[in-house]
């Protein structure tokens, strides 16, 4: 592992070549916040597949996309006079000592849970109008439903038993069942975001994060189901040429 003194050197060699690739590169020259945003979004989910994958490696490499994106922009803020590098690495120190009073104050706290309701009450104090503020707009459905219920629980809005929550998930099921018999569709769309919203939520008292349950269900998915076309082409066939009862036989053997 590098020492410090190689870690702050490594940083300014980064920052000494965003500086010449801006000065230098004809694609570098014209990017703006708005044109690096959408490859900001899909490095950010490269480095979600890496970790998922837990392969060290490129998760190394998915940290220095994203890192390159914190510096390219840093760099873009200090050309237009409104931020440089430093005033984003102040600002987010700033940040943590703030928020962290019960290692740079007086705070005690008993565990982790009142760590996290401490922050939002502090996020609160810094002038936001909601708990909910922070919970970006552009998130994915599942991801924002999590972080919604997160931030919620973090002011005391959330059940106090595993149970509880169990038996919410179970009475969305009976609503949603209900308005499949009324073969309303608006209502039974209504009522499937609820169950998923319900499922969602008790993934908080199983300590799972459920974006990370369903992507593993996902890749699970795929193996199996490409198993599935492997064998069909080991028999000189299509997929579309099996039966239902052959594909569910061979779904059993790639369970295996």
């Amino acid at each position: 592992m590098n020492n410090r003194k190689q870690q702050l050197d490594a940083f300014e060699r980064l920052l000494d070549i965003m500086d010449e690739l801006r000065l230098k590169c004809p694609w570098d020259k014209k990017q703006t916040f708005q044109s690096l945003r959408h490859l900001t979004i899909e490095e950010t989910y490269e480095l979600g597949d890496a970790i998922l994958d837990n392969n060290q490696e490129e998760i190394k490499k998915e940290l220095g996309d994203l890192l390159l994106h914190i510096i390219f922009y840093a760099k873009i803020g200090s050309e237009t006079g409104h931020f440089d590098i430093a005033d984003v690495a102040h600002e987010i120190s700033e940040k943590l000592i703030f928020r962290h009073p019960h290692i740079y104050g007086d705070v005690k706290v008993a565990n982790e849970e009142e760590v996290k309701q401490n922050w939002e009450k502090l996020k609160l104090k810094e002038g936001k109008s909601s708990v909910l503020e922070g919970v970006p707009k552009s998130l994915p459905a599942l991801v924002k439903a999590a972080r919604i219920q997160e931030k919620v629980a973090g002011v005391g809005f959330a059940w106090k038993q595993n149970s509880q929550a169990w038996a919410k998930i179970k009475e969305e099921i009976l609503e949603l069942e209900q308005e499949i018999a009324h073969k309303d569709q608006d209502a039974i769309e209504d009522e499937f975001g609820d169950v998923l919203f319900a499922l969602i939520n008790y993934a908080r008292y199983l300590k799972i994060n459920p974006e990370n349950a369903l992507e593993r269900t996902n890749k699970k998915f795929i193996s199996r189901f490409q198993f599935i076309e492997k064998k069909a082409k080991e028999q000189g066939r299509s997929i579309t040429d099996l039966s239902l009862n052959e594909m569910e036989r061979l779904w059993i053997d790639a369970k295996k």
